[in-house]
């Protein structure tokens, strides 16, 4: 049984604020906890009684089975799913500049809409990309929305937030490729791509920001089709970022 404390205390998550206070957040639903359960601390493991038998080895400081009925109480989704799991943030990692220049990195700037962070940080994760560098106005990746939507990803894939000039400014001085999509840049098709470097995505009304896209020094443009027909005015970022990862992988088979 679920106490009314333990309730409240799930309840209030939902906040950044008390996430980043209790250095915890809440992920729900079997696929998505199992993927996290090898990869993050588990404080607190809610299921009902059938998943704790079909889960005897799951490991976690306390484990409380519920009914369906307590489940929906304490979840935020609206159909729940057999468990929710509170887990431990991991302590933030510094991140050396130089994985970009060994490998794909994705950089996002102020991308503010959770479903589309967790639809990027997925797409990072089957595209083989493990580093997203995040300015602080982006989407927090531990908001329970964004979680749901990695769909297990954020097991796999690391996010650094912190300013995003100073580390241009390092790549820059390294020669790294920063990428960047705008309506006046290249086609993306044409255009000769590293199998390293950073991609920068935009946020969802305004694109790449005047400061950031000064270090920008490959511009990309995704072509709509036929050419010269009228026709949407910009992509959804996340699909924006889909195709662009997509371009960068088939060019390295």
């Amino acid at each position: 049984m679920l106490s009314k404390a333990k309730l409240k205390y799930i309840r209030s998550l939902e906040l950044k604020k008390n996430r980043k206070a209790e250095q915890t957040f809440v992920a729900e639903g079997p696929k998505v906890v199992g993927d996290m359960l090898p990869h993050f601390l588990c404080r607190l493991l809610v299921a009902t009684d059938e998943w704790h038998r079909l889960h005897a080895d799951a490991m976690a400081d306390e484990k409380v089975t519920v009914k369906s009925d307590e489940l929906t109480r304490a979840s935020f989704l609206k159909t729940p799913q057999e468990v929710l799991a509170v887990f431990a943030m991991e302590a933030e990692e510094e991140c050396p500049v130089s994985v970009a220049a060994s490998e794909l990195c994705l950089a996002l700037d102020d991308v503010q809409d959770p479903g589309n962070l967790g639809t990027i940080i997925r797409l990072a994760d089957w595209f083989g990309i493990r580093h997203i560098f995040c300015s602080p106005a982006t989407a927090d990746a531990y908001n329970p929305k964004v979680v749901q939507a990695t769909m297990g990803a954020l097991a796999r894939v690391k996010l650094h937030y912190a300013p995003l000039p100073p580390l241009l400014e390092e790549l820059k001085a390294a020669a790294v490729p920063v990428y960047g999509t705008f309506l006046d840049g290249e086609d993306l098709y044409e255009k000769s791509l590293a199998p390293h470097g950073l991609v920068i995505m935009g946020n969802e009304g305004n694109g790449i920001s005047p400061e950031v896209a000064s270090y920008v020094s490959e511009r990309l443009f995704i072509p709509n089709y036929p050419a010269g027909v009228e026709t949407s005015e910009s992509l959804n970022v996340a699909t924006a970022t889909a195709i662009i990862c997509a371009e960068f992988r088939r060019r390295m088979r």
